[in-house]
């Protein structure tokens, strides 16, 4: 899978990443940019793309 490919996102994770791009452009960053948080964004909130396996252990941060 080549370097920037969206293709392992959920339907979910695509609608929510062009929701925050729009919000980034709205705060006037350019649309390459606002796209790089926004995917950076999903990654942090949803731990990125489809993870295969039923069950995984969800990792919990502790602050």
């Amino acid at each position: 899978m080549p370097q920037g490919d969206k293709s392992s996102y959920t339907d979910k994770q695509k609608r929510q990443a062009a929701h925050i791009e729009a919000g980034y452009e709205q705060k006037g960053l350019s649309p390459e940019t606002a796209e790089a948080r926004a995917w950076a964004t999903v990654n942090k909130l949803t731990g990125g793309g489809k993870k295969s396996g039923s069950g995984r252990k969800k990792t919990r941060v502790e602050a």
